[in-house]
């Protein structure tokens, strides 16, 4: 639940170096797109120099800005993915000035922002394969998005149940110090819940937070409003058909093999695969809930997208 981010660099070229000192650029862009509703999205695209391979997607977790992932897609963008990240309403570059007054679901970023991504990469990915890797709750809501279809492989990292009683200690200590103290308190203080000694992701609106909350405080994550919760009307979970890998790593808390299969249940017609790895097996020491992010990660990644590639039959650019 903690997150810990560190902004890259905005420049506009990107540079990958890699195991033998091979070094790849990419080329990448700042590009806006209108959510569903029309609430306007910031997106980051990376475009490799040579032929493109396939399209690929990246949903962030909840608190971390799409500049977190910026090594990945650019690396992955150096294996020849067009890779779209972005943020979604109320976080980053896609928050309003002041979100003591903003309005929003959680869920809208399933009903609105994600599906209008995919679209977006699609439009700048014709005739390619889309490919999908989504951390935490970027692979909670797929769902939610009326164009599911459009992709052709997911990988859910990270992506476990919210709910605290299921997560390895020391983790529910925080969370309950969280959900009860910390979060309530900004609530009420400025109407959101900013970075600070109990939150080290980015600020979270309040439309954001009481769901997760409610859900995170749910023995049944939320699986039961799913069936029963207005803002599920109309879910699309169970038609999800296309394959999921879900990518579980030893020293995370929160997403652990019991709690990641509760999130790939929601999928029941999906080829679903569970991959448990410890961080030795990528030659490091953590992952933990923050993923496979970061340069020193680059064996994990090249796990997950080699695995996508297979899934859609695909080869990938060698570097």
């Amino acid at each position: 639940m903690v997150a810990h981010q560190k902004a890259c660099d905005h420049c506009h070229g990107v540079t990958v170096r890699t195991k033998c000192n091979v070094v790849a650029k990419t080329d990448r862009e700042t590009i806006t797109f209108s959510a569903r509703d029309g609430y306007e999205l910031s997106g980051t695209l990376f475009v490799p120099i040579g032929k493109p391979r396939a399209g690929l997607l990246i949903n962030s977790a909840t608190g971390f800005r799409q500049s977190y992932y910026h090594h990945f897609a650019a690396y992955a963008a150096s294996r020849g993915c067009i890779v779209l990240t972005f943020d979604c309403r109320g976080i980053g570059a896609s928050a309003p000035d002041a979100l003591r007054a903003f309005h929003m679901h959680y869920t809208d970023w399933g009903w609105h922002d994600m599906p209008a991504a995919l679209d977006a990469l699609a439009q700048k990915a014709p005739g390619l394969a889309l490919i999908h890797v989504g951390h935490s709750v970027g692979g909670h809501f797929v769902g939610l998005w009326d164009n599911h279809d459009r992709v052709d492989a997911h990988a859910f990292v990270c992506a476990g149940s919210g709910y605290w009683r299921a997560h390895r200690l020391p983790s529910p200590i925080f969370e309950l110090y969280f959900w009860h103290l910390y979060g309530p308190l900004m609530i009420r203080r400025h109407g959101y819940v900013p970075r600070g000694a109990g939150w080290r992701g980015t600020d979270l609106p309040r439309g954001l937070f009481e769901p997760w909350r409610r859900w995170c405080l749910s023995p049944d994550y939320f699986d039961s409003e799913v069936r029963s919760d207005p803002h599920f009307s109309g879910h699309h979970y169970e038609l999800i058909s296309k394959p999921i890998d879900s990518y579980v790593y030893t020293d995370d808390p929160i997403a652990t093999p019991k709690t990641a299969q509760a999130i790939l249940d929601l999928y029941p017609s999906a080829q679903r695969t569970l991959l448990v790895r410890e961080p030795n097996d990528h030659g490091v020491k953590s992952i933990g809930h923050n993923g496979p992010f970061q340069p020193r990660h680059r064996p994990a990644q090249k796990e997950i997208l080699e695995t996508l590639a297979a899934r859609v039959d695909i080869e990938l650019e060698e570097v």
